[in-house]
C-alpha cells in the first residue's frame, strides 16, 4: 500500500473504501490495523473531502452522521499530532475556539448542577439546574454562525456535505435542550427514582454528542476552513457574525491587522439585469412576483407625500387602482379623515414616531393595519410604507404544526 500514500487520488479511493467498511460493520480497530501506515498523515481537509465525495457518490448524509463518530475515532490519532493553524484575537475561527472553551466550562457545571438535583432534591437545586441549562442554551449562537455565515462560505467551496452532517446533529443537540428543559420544569415529582433515570437518559447523550462536536470543529472543520477560505472570505464573516451575536465571549479587535475593503456576503453570479440589494440581488421581474406573492397589501408613498406603489395581490383588503400612482396620498383618502394621515406623516418626518399602528374588524375580517417611517442610512426621512394584513386566521391557531398534512 505503501505506492498509493503519496498519490492523492489513490489515498483518496482507499479512504473512502475505508469509510465504507465501517458503515458494513467493521470496528474501528479492524480498520486502523489494516491502513495504519495511511491513517499516520490523514489531514482535517482530507477528512471533509473524503465525506463530500460519499455523499456525492449516493451515500446518505444520515448515514454519515450516523457514523460521524466512528470516522472521527478512526482518524484521531492522526489528527491529534497536527498542529492546529493559530487564529488571533478577532478572527472567527479564534472567536469560535474561545466559545468552546467556555461552553465546555458551562457544560462541566451543568452536569455538577444535575448531579447535585439527583443526590438531594430540592428546589434550590432544581433552580440551579434550571440556570445552567438557560446558560448552556445561549451556546445555540455559536451553532447559529456557523450555519448561516460559516457553512454558506464553505459551500461556494464545493464543501457542503460534512457541514449538512454536522447541522443535523445541532438540531439533535437542540432537541435534547429542548427535551432537558421540559424534565427541569417538571421537576422530580413524586418519583425521585424515575427522574433520576430520565435525567440520565437525556444528558448523558447530549453530553457526548456536544464534546464530540467541540472535537470535530478543532480538528476538521476549523483547519479545513481556513485552508479553504481566504482572508477577504474571513473579513466577511466577520462583518456578518454581530447580526447573530456571541455566547459569552466578545470577539477581540486584533484581527484584522488593518481595515479591509468592504467585505460581502456571497451573491449570485453577476448577469446582467440584476438589482443588487443589500442581501442578495434579484431582476426586476423576480421583485415585482415576491411583492405580489407577499401575504400583505403594501403601499409606498415617497418623502413628498406622493403614491409611488401599491402591491396587486390576489386578494386585496382595501381597493386600489393604478390611477392613485402619483396622486397625494392626503386625496387618497375621505376628508373626515385626512387630518388623522397628515398627523402621522408629519409625525414621521419630524421623527416624532417611526410607527403607527392599528386595527379594525371588517366584514368578520380582523385587519391588522401598520405604517413605517422609511428612512435612509443617515436617519432621513424618505417616504412611509403602509402594510395591511387580514390576521384573522393567524389569531385563532393554536399549539404547534411542523409537517404537512396528509395529502397536501
Amino acid at each position: 500500500m505503501s505506492e498509493y500514500i503519496n498519490n492523492r487520488a489513490k489515498r483518496q479511493e482507499i479512504l473512502k473504501r475505508l469509510i465504507r467498511q465501517l458503515h458494513e460493520g467493521q470496528t474501528v480497530e479492524e480498520v486502523k490495523g489494516e491502513f495504519a501506515a495511511l491513517l499516520r498523515d490523514v489531514g482535517a481537509t482530507e477528512i471533509a473531502e473524503i465525506e463530500q465525495a460519499l455523499i456525492a457518490e449516493g451515500l446518505p448524509e444520515t448515514e454519515i452522521k450516523r457514523l460521524c463518530d466512528v470516522h472521527v475515532a478512526v482518524f484521531r490519532e492522526s489528527l491529534d499530532t497536527q498542529v492546529k493553524p493559530e487564529a488571533m484575537p478577532g478572527h472567527p475561527v479564534h472567536t469560535f475556539r474561545v466559545e468552546n472553551t467556555a461552553a465546555a466550562r458551562v457544560l462541566d457545571a451543568l452536569q455538577e448542577a444535575l448531579q447535585a438535583l439527583q443526590a438531594t432534591p430540592g428546589q434550590a437545586q432544581l433552580q440551579q439546574a434550571r440556570e445552567r441549562l438557560r446558560e448552556l442554551r445561549e451556546y445555540e449562537k455559536h451553532y447559529l454562525r456557523k450555519e448561516n455565515i460559516l457553512f454558506p462560505f464553505l459551500e461556494r467551496h464545493g464543501f457542503s456535505g460534512p457541514s449538512s452532517v454536522m447541522w443535523a446533529i445541532h438540531d439533535d443537540i437542540r432537541a435534547g435542550w429542548k427535551a432537558l428543559d421540559t424534565l427541569l420544569a417538571d421537576g422530580p415529582g413524586d418519583d425521585p427514582a424515575a427522574f433520576n433515570a430520565h435525567l440520565d437518559e437525556l444528558f448523558q447523550p447530549l453530553n457526548t454528542a456536544i464534546r464530540e462536536m467541540f472535537y470535530k470543529e478543532e480538528n476538521i472543520l476549523f483547519p479545513t476552513s481556513l485552508e479553504k477560505l481566504s482572508e477577504d472570505e474571513w473579513v466577511a464573516i466577520r462583518s456578518q457574525e454581530a447580526e447573530i451575536g456571541y455566547c459569552y465571549v466578545e470577539p477581540g479587535e486584533q484581527w484584522p491587522p488593518i481595515a479591509a475593503a468592504e467585505a460581502v456576503a456571497p451573491t449570485p453570479s453577476p448577469a446582467e439585469g440584476l438589482l443588487h440589494l443589500d442581501t442578495g440581488a434579484l431582476t426586476a421581474q423576480e421583485i415585482n412576483l415576491l411583492l405580489k406573492l407577499l401575504p400583505v397589501d403594501v403601499t409606498y408613498v415617497d418623502k413628498d407625500d406622493t403614491v409611488r406603489y401599491f402591491s396587486q395581490t390576489p386578494e386585496r383588503i382595501f381597493p386600489r387602482s393604478p390611477a392613485i400612482i402619483g396622486r397625494e396620498v392626503q386625496k387618497c383618502h375621505p376628508p373626515a379623515s385626512v387630518h388623522r394621515v397628515q398627523r402621522i406623516l408629519d409625525d414621521f418626518r419630524a421623527g416624532r414616531r417611526d410607527v403607527a399602528e392599528f386595527w379594525i374588524q371588517m366584514r368578520g375580517k380582523f385587519i391588522h393595519i401598520r405604517y413605517f417611517a422609511v428612512r435612509d442610512e443617515k436617519g432621513e426621512y424618505q417616504g412611509t410604507l403602509e402594510v395591511s394584513q387580514d390576521v384573522t386566521h393567524i389569531r385563532a391557531l393554536e399549539g404547534e404544526r411542523r409537517l404537512l398534512e396528509e395529502g397536501e
